[in-house]
Order: structure tokens, then C-alpha cells, then sequence
């Protein structure tokens, strides 16, 4: 079977093609829009239709990209989602003009853009003189949820020279969560109480990191803050030779540790699997340990209250890092 959908085809007899901003190449794909997608293509299953879908090759390389598309092997093109707007649209009316075209789901800007008055008709959910109607998804199907992975890390941390590989790890775990099938969130550790879009309190970023799945991180406080809310975390160390994250994790008896000569993809999936298996009960169970565990306060006020002796000793566990 060559389309995306099954069936006896639309009721002219030809294929239908789903078109949306997700189609052209200077769009954009949206979780939205791409929902609102699936609930056209569940609802044309129903009515047992053919359809291909149309995408953009920056997002989905091998899909049907829509300027490799015959035309002539369509009866029908549907538009779906979005603001119908601008000459991209405007275009395939133009390339498409033997095709009855429908919009469906979108907003209607300009009433006298020929964008919008190319289709034939537009189911719009706002924008014309009547009620509007609510988004398309909504109904959408709703897949199996996916882990959501906390992803902190750093771009700083001159002071190690020629030994830091954080430009390395950095790039290595973007690219292998570009493959993963999971939610990443990028979380950002400096606190602004003037920025409404990062967190001003440590409360308020403990709270964000203990909400997720697991976490991925170069960052000692990265390793840190996530065992202290019970969630995993890889913790990667950026400094060649290791450094304080290195050091952390066996302070914390942590094993989910990469350095970062090794980091590589087979390593991070063995790690993700273990974190999302094994690692929610050993993290809980580290948390416990870990804020359970005598701070040896005493050895602080001791440090505090003795005379200078002009040496350095190792910090307490618990008491700083």
C-alpha cells in the first residue's frame, strides 16, 4: 500500500493529500498542529479513505516531500490547521488547481487573502463571522506516554582549561536524545526572582526536577538536586580525567556515571534504560540514605570556631560541595 491511510478513496475517486504549515519547508511542525493532523487522519480512517500526508523534509526525511509530489495523482488536498495566510499557501492553490481544496482547523486572518479564498471551503475554527469552534486536537487519539527526561547542562566552567570536553558531551547528548523517544526538558539552575522565566527560589527548580523521569546532566548540582528529589540521573562528567562530578557521584555512591572521553550513545541508552528500570527505586532509596545520613555538623562548627591554621582539609559530606 502506497498511502498513509486505507480505503476505497475519497468519494471522487481520487487520493486525498493532508497538507499543513508541517508540509512546507520554511513552515514549522507543532505538537498541535501535528495532533490536529491525527485527528483528520483518524477520522478519515473511519470513513475509510486513502490519503497520503504531505511533510516537510527538515522535519520527517522520509516522508513525502511535498514539492516531490505529482500533483496530477490527487483528487482532493486538505489544509490542515494553523493561520491560512501568505503566498506559500497562496502557491498551492496555484499548483493544485485541478484539486477540490478544503481548510480545516484553521484561523482565518484575512478574509481577502487568496490563500483563504483558494479552497473551495474552510471549516475555520475562528476568524469568520460565525462561533468558533474548538481546536481539532483535542479529539486527537492519544498515544502512550513517553518518560519526560530533564536535560542540565553547562557551557562554563573555564577554570578546567584545556581539560574541558563540555562542548563534546554537550553536542553527543543532543544528538542522541534527537533519537530517543522521550519528552527532554531543558532546565536551566540559575536562579532570577526578575526573570519570569526561570525559577527565582531553589524551591521552585527542586519542584521542576522532581516532577520528572529522569535526568541528564555535566553538573554536580545537576547529580545533586535530582537524587534529592528520588530521580535518577546520568551523570556526565565534562573535565577529562574527572573532575567534582566525578567526585560527587562516588560521595553519593551514584553509579550512573559517564566521563567524558567515553561518552557515546550505547552508553547513554544503557543508562537511560537502567534509570527509567532499576534507577527509580535506587535513586528513591539514595535519597533516603543520603538525607538521612549524619551532616557531621559538628566538624563544621569545629572548622568554624578553631583558629586559623592556614591549610586546607576535605569539606564534610553534607555540609558543602
Amino acid at each position: 500500500m502506497t498511502s498513509d491511510g486505507a480505503g476505497d478513496g475519497a468519494s471522487d475517486g481520487g487520493r486525498t493529500l493532508l497538507t499543513g504549515w508541517f508540509s512546507l519547508v520554511d513552515g514549522e511542525v507543532t505538537a498541535g498542529d501535528v495532533l490536529a493532523l491525527d485527528r483528520v487522519r483518524h477520522v478519515l480512517d473511519e470513513a475509510g479513505m486513502r490519503y497520503d500526508v504531505a511533510w516537510s523534509p527538515r522535519f520527517e526525511p522520509r516522508g513525502r516531500a511535498i514539492d516531490d509530489i505529482r500533483p496530477e495523482d490527487y483528487g482532493l488536498l486538505v489544509f490542515v490547521c494553523g493561520p491560512v495566510h501568505g503566498p506559500r499557501i497562496a502557491e498551492l492553490h496555484e499548483r493544485f488547481a485541478h484539486c477540490r481544496r478544503v481548510a480545516v482547523g484553521v484561523s482565518a486572518i484575512d478574509r481577502g487573502d487568496p490563500a483563504l479564498t483558494g479552497f473551495h471551503e474552510v471549516l475555520a475554527r475562528d476568524g469568520t463571522s460565525g462561533q468558533p469552534t474548538r481546536d481539532l486536537s483535542l479529539r486527537a487519539p492519544r498515544g502512550a506516554a513517553t518518560p519526560v527526561v530533564g536535560v542540565l547542562l553547562t557551557s562554563g566552567q573555564r577554570e578546567y582549561g584545556d581539560a574541558r570536553l563540555h562542548d563534546v558531551v554537550a553536542a553527543s547528548v543532543r544528538d542522541w536524545l534527537a533519537g530517543k523517544d522521550c519528552a527532554p526538558v531543558v532546565l536551566e539552575s540559575r536562579l532570577d526572582s526578575r526573570d519570569g522565566l526561570l525559577c527565582g527560589t531553589a524551591e521552585q527548580f527542586q519542584s521542576v526536577v522532581e516532577r520528572l523521569d529522569a535526568v541528564v546532566t555535566d553538573r554536580l548540582h545537576g547529580l545533586v538536586l535530582a537524587l534529592r528529589g528520588g530521580v535518577p540521573a546520568i551523570a556526565i562528567d565534562p573535565v577529562r580525567g574527572g573532575a567534582k562530578v566525578s567526585a560527587q557521584a562516588r560521595a553519593c555512591r551514584w553509579p550512573a556515571l559517564v566521563p567524558g572521553e567515553r561518552v557515546d550513545a550505547r552508553r547513554l541508552d544503557v543508562w537511560l534504560t537502567w534509570c527509567l528500570d532499576r534507577g527509580r527505586v535506587a535513586a528513591r532509596r539514595r535519597r533516603d540514605e543520603l538525607i538521612g545520613a549524619p551532616d557531621r555538623a559538628d566538624e563544621l562548627v569545629a572548622a568554624l570556631r578553631a583558629p586559623d591554621a592556614g591549610g586546607m582539609s576535605s569539606a564534610a559530606p553534607g555540609v558543602g560541595s
